[in-house]
């Protein structure tokens, strides 16, 4: 193989590798927290008091609980009525809703 086959397939990996790691980051940026919406053990972190992190919500649409969500998605899910009736959404802040006892 000559140096200038070699030299290609370095200067394509490194390519490869820097658009690996450029659309890794836009997906990352067009993500958002989104409380409220994760179901029980669901959730990506931080579940609020008694929890530990990752999958340890233990109510569905726990208001202190957040998941990823795509960025701008989080207060228009469709997500079902609370007990008493009226609509339930997503929050990009923690909420006092659906709480553990």
């Amino acid at each position: 193989m000559s140096n200038t086959v070699k030299a290609f397939a370095v200067a394509g990996a490194v390519a490869a590798a820097l658009t690996a790691v450029s659309t890794t980051t836009a997906s990352a940026q067009a993500k958002e927290k989104c409380y409220g919406v994760s179901l029980a053990g669901k959730n990506d972190c931080a579940a609020g008091p008694g929890t530990t992190c990752a999958g340890t919500s233990t109510v569905d649409y726990q208001g202190n609980a957040w998941t990823l969500v795509d960025a701008g998605s989080c207060t228009t899910m469709d997500l079902p009525k609370q007990a008493d009736g009226s609509a339930r959404a997503g929050s990009l802040e923690a909420l006092e809703r659906d709480l553990p006892a």
